[in-house]
């Protein structure tokens, strides 16, 4: 199995990168369409701005392939912008599309007395399945590593897979099919990140 790890300019892609080494797993990075043909799984990682991903994936080719394929429901883990751009839009850059395979807008958490924004460190989860292969070995509500102001909110409440609480709780990850994608950064989690990864790759 060969892993294409998505480079759209930018992102997060060392510490994925060395953490698939760790796993000694197979891996290559995407950064034009052609590139997916030489891959069987893919991991969508990366930091910044929603418009700012939007538009280097238009340019680089890669939106309508990576439309095709989560609709064709091949292996794919979303990382924080990763998973936002699963969906629709977003407010923090009107106008730009999102993937669009999941139904519902990334929103910043709302000011509240006290929350600091953007959400930094360690914090829990609460996951809704926890018989999903996905989650094997991590315990009944692991800690994970946060760095975000922006946070999807899904239409379909049955993909999601995992909440977590600041102020209110959002939603921390989804699942669907092959699909499962995290707001937090399992590439920056330590032991629990790299089992989640190891797991996820594990999963046929």
């Amino acid at each position: 199995m060969t892993v294409g790890v998505i480079d759209y300019g930018a992102g997060n892609l060392r510490s994925v990168c060395n953490t698939l080494g760790s796993l000694g797993a197979d891996f290559r990075l995407v950064g034009g369409p052609g590139d997916l043909e030489a891959v069987d799984t893919v991991i969508f990682p990366g930091v910044g701005a929603f418009g700012d991903c939007s538009d280097n994936l238009v340019g680089r080719g890669l939106m309508e392939p990576l439309r095709a394929w989560i609709s064709a429901d091949k292996p794919f883990l979303g990382i924080c912008i990763g998973f936002q751009m699963l969906f629709e839009s977003s407010t923090e850059s009107p106008g730009a599309p999102g993937l669009g395979a999941l139904a519902g807008e990334v929103v910043r958490f709302p000011d509240q007395r006290g929350l600091k924004v953007p959400h930094m460190g360690w914090n829990q989860l609460d996951i809704s399945h926890p018989d999903d292969p996905a989650w094997s070995g991590l315990g009944e509500s692991p800690y994970f590593y946060f760095v975000h102001s922006f946070f999807p909110q899904p239409a379909d409440p049955s993909i999601v897979a995992s909440t977590t609480r600041y102020g209110s709780p959002f939603t921390s990850s989804v699942r669907r099919g092959k699909l499962l994608a995290t707001q937090f950064h399992p590439e920056k989690s330590q032991a629990a990140g790299s089992r989640l990864i190891g797991n996820f790759l594990a999963t046929p």
